[in-house]
């Protein structure tokens, strides 16, 4: 059977020989290793990746949650209201003496004589009772006015950690595209060997079935079937190692992917996605990677920190307002009494133990720690390209070694069986050469392998691996839109997807 593996190199279109096996990918995931009969491709595979990857998933509602702290830092332009109202019923009952009285004249000291009124008999005791309900309501209302403008640095604060959010976004992005085309190529890679191996043990059997016949003619003798029985025997122990690593591929597509495998189809690498040259890809890298966006946004947000920290060294300006509304406060004349006043308030710091200076100097330091922290991330993007751009060479560069050991171990074993079947060889030498020829076509699927493998990860190491510039337009998450749904938002407890 003769198939291909064709994919766009940069010095044109590459065309493997008979017998490399990873061009019949698709047929042979689909009938050697039992997966469906429909095909996906790896572009298909990075769009269910997109979609339902539960780590991105995650990280989406890591941005809407961090989205939250913009409103949360808009309240402070915004009044604080209060209500207040107390009800209370009082219930009072009071027992009086009351009734005739008549004078009395007593003697007193040293001499003389005084009158006092005592009750006669017959006096009464009647007992009084009376209630009231005493309410009131009160609205108060508090807005502030000046507080050293840490409202508004909060508010950029906020938005610097949503940027720093939507850069995180991007880097999981990148991570789970890079992860699904692995994921993608392993499972390509992995059903290519097996269905590999699997010919092998057919051939092992094949010769072992002509050894046999060999020395029933007394052409052989018992040591060549035995070395025949031997590689066989280890061809079958290679082919279940190279299920376990299909099963094992398997089951990372489904969890990368979310989704079970189909036949897969053979990937092409992006070169077009790569710039030409190293020093470009470098400066590419260390200007756009989201890790550098996220290393900035975190400068931006420690020196608005530095500003808050110094905010609570000026003045606080407020203005409140109260109305309140009285009933029944009293027994004899007030039934209703209304009261409304409004005041200003202005508040200077002095001397508050000296912590507020600490914060100033600790958000400074916090400023240096972030701006080194660029340099971290600028220098650890350039190792990245230049270690992934080494790979990508490499594998080229291991591509066409191996396409040639293909080839030169495939003559190499039609030249031994040709000079066993005269005598000049061995069954030994045919199986080294049998052996030799699948390894030098493991090495070539391997390579083809991490080919594309690389060209993914150089353009992720570089910043730019998203489903737009790889070409797939589809409906992509916008971390915008919930952002302008609760930026303004004044009142409401359900989040705009329902919940």
């Amino acid at each position: 059977m003769s198939r291909r593996f064709i994919y766009e190199d940069h010095v044109g279109t590459l065309r493997l020989r008979r017998g490399t096996l990873f061009g019949i990918i698709a047929w042979a995931t689909c009938q050697g290793t039992g997966l469906p009969a429909r095909a996906d491709t790896i572009n298909q595979a990075l769009i269910k990746a997109y979609e339902n990857n539960p780590q991105l998933n995650s990280q989406r509602a890591v941005v809407r949650a961090t989205d939250e702290g913009v409103p949360q830092a808009l309240s402070g332009y915004k009044p604080t209201i209060t209500a207040t109202g107390q009800f209370a019923q009082e219930y009072t009952s009071q027992l009086a003496k009351v009734g005739a009285t008549r004078n009395v004249t007593v003697p007193t000291l040293p001499t003389g004589t005084a009158t006092v009124s005592v009750p006669t008999a017959g006096a009464a005791y009647p007992r009084t009772e009376f209630g009231y309900s005493p309410s009131n309501v009160q609205v108060t209302a508090t807005q502030t006015l000046y507080n050293g403008f840490q409202t508004a640095n909060r508010t950029r604060l906020a938005e610097a950690n949503t940027s720093a959010a939507r850069e995180t976004l991007r880097v999981t992005e990148q991570t789970i595209l890079l992860n699904a085309a692995t994921a993608y190529m392993d499972l390509l890679r992995d059903g290519a060997l097996l269905e590999l191996q699997r010919r092998n043990v057919e051939v092992l059997q094949e010769q072992l079935r002509q050894t046999r016949a060999r020395l029933i003619v007394g052409e052989v003798t018992r040591t060549d079937v035995a070395q025949a029985e031997s590689s066989l025997a280890q061809g079958r122990a290679t082919v279940l190692t190279a299920e376990s690593n299909f099963a094992r591929s398997k089951a990372a597509y489904r969890q990368v992917i979310g989704v079970e495998p189909n036949a897969l189809v053979s990937a092409a690498p992006i070169d077009r996605l790569i710039p030409r040259r190293l020093v470009d890809a470098v400066a590419i890298g260390r200007a756009r990677h989201p890790n550098v966006g996220v290393a900035m946004f975190g400068i931006d947000a420690a020196v608005l920190q530095v500003k808050i920290n110094e905010g609570s060294l000026y003045p606080q300006v407020r203005l409140a307002g109260t109305v309140q509304q009285n009933w029944e406060t009293n027994l004899t004349t007030t039934l209703q009494q209304f009261n409304a006043f409004v005041q200003g308030q202005v508040t200077v710091p002095l001397y508050q133990g000296g912590t507020e200076y600490s914060l100033i100097r600790q958000a400074k330091e916090t400023v240096g720690q972030k701006r080194i922290d660029l340099d971290t991330a600028r220098d650890a993007v350039q190792a990245t390209i230049a270690a992934t751009w080494g790979q990508l060479e490499a594998a080229k560069a291991q591509i066409l070694a191996t396409q040639a050991q293909v080839a030169a171990s495939e003559i190499a074993l039609n030249g031994v069986r040709e000079e066993a079947r005269v005598g000049q060889r061995t069954t030994l030498d045919i199986l080294n050469a049998q052996q030799a020829l699948v390894n030098a076509r493991t090495a070539l699927v391997t390579a083809q392998h991490d080919r594309v493998v690389a060209s993914y990860a150089l353009v992720a190491a570089v910043g730019e691996l998203n489903l737009p510039k790889l070409g797939l337009n589809i409906p992509l998450y916008d971390p915008m839109v919930h952002y302008q749904q609760v930026r303004d938002a004044w009142i409401g407890v359900r989040t705009p997807d329902g919940r």
